[in-house]
């Protein structure tokens, strides 16, 4: 047993556990030394790479009945690896910290790196200090994007948080409705090999579709929201500078506007026409949101004049 416990690394306590639940067959008893094989060693490894996945005793117990009865583990593991792994196209890259600082407008904040690598947008790549694997570099260039924009990192972080417990709720639905409806028929008992693999190839036919739909939800939210949020905001506008009009000549008078230049407009207001249509649209999409604005308002007064049609 100490023997199988170094060759295996597990202790020779977690081998006698594994014995009294049935997970590892007992030794070959030859005289007065119990004989292990190349099969328990096999059976050790195994045990070892389900509890990596998330597997749970008591359901390594179960798939090793099925493997012992001849059913198998290949669709299985073939299941697990289709679970477990990536559901993204997306490689990961490496930066240093140097490149960091530059990508972030030579800024050295240690105390947003350390958020970074909580939040695991960045990875400390193990003997090589100052490096740094980047599990998804397209989070890591719209957080610099961003920050080039004018967004604090708090700021950029605080958000991330926020957003992670929204989307992991989403995806936590997305389960829940996919096992309702798809895979229950597979639960509540040890899948045979040829369940595991239908199952496996239902997994990779649906995995690209909660990207998909949470994609064109957020498209479409964002496309309703932004033209609202830029709207409230023009109409705050117009409805200030009518207040200063009915106010008479009491009032100060406010500079006019001039019929072509530059009209200064909120930050805020600028920034979400940037997200809504890119910084290099801004002056055009102002200018025809303006134009519809005014042409709304004038139909609006025809409509309600005495004996319109």
């Amino acid at each position: 047993m100490e023997d199988l416990a170094h060759r295996s690394g597990a202790t020779v306590r977690t081998i006698r556990a594994y014995q009294d639940r049935g997970l590892l067959p007992k030794p070959e008893r030859r005289g007065r030394a119990n004989v292990y094989r190349d099969t328990h060693l096999a059976r050790l490894h195994r045990i070892a790479g389900l509890l990596d996945r998330g597997y749970t005793l008591a359901s390594i117990k179960e798939l090793l009945d099925a493997w012992d009865t001849g059913r198998g583990l290949g669709g299985v593991l073939g299941l697990v690896a289709e679970v477990t792994g990536p559901w993204s196209d997306e490689e990961a890259g490496r930066i240093t910290r140097a490149e960091l600082g530059e990508r972030f407008g030579g800024v050295q904040d240690d105390d947003a790196v350390e958020e970074a690598v909580q939040l695991g947008v960045l990875v400390p790549v193990p003997d090589s200090p100052g490096e740094f694997l980047v599990p998804s570099p397209q989070e890591l260039a719209v957080a610099a994007e961003l920050h080039a924009a004018g967004v604090p990192l708090p700021a950029i972080t605080g958000h991330l948080r926020e957003l992670r417990a929204q989307v992991e709720h989403i995806a936590g639905r997305f389960l829940d409705f996919t096992t309702e409806y798809v895979f229950r028929q597979y639960l509540g008992h040890p899948p045979s090999d040829e369940e595991a693999t239908e199952a496996a190839a239902l997994v990779r036919r649906l995995r690209p579709l909660a990207q998909q739909t949470v994609d064109a939800e957020l498209a479409r939210a964002m496309r309703a929201m932004a033209t609202r949020h830029l709207r409230r905001h023009l109409d705050a506008e117009a409805a200030g500078a009518e207040a200063a009009e009915e106010a008479g000549p009491a009032a100060a008078p406010a500079a006019p506007l001039p019929r072509s230049g530059t009209v200064r407009l909120p930050e805020s207001t600028l920034r979400a026409v940037e997200e809504l249509v890119g910084r290099g649209n801004v002056a055009a999409f102002v200018a025809a949101a303006a134009e519809r604005e005014v042409q709304a308002r004038t139909m609006d007064a025809l409509v309600t004049e005495p004996g319109a049609g």
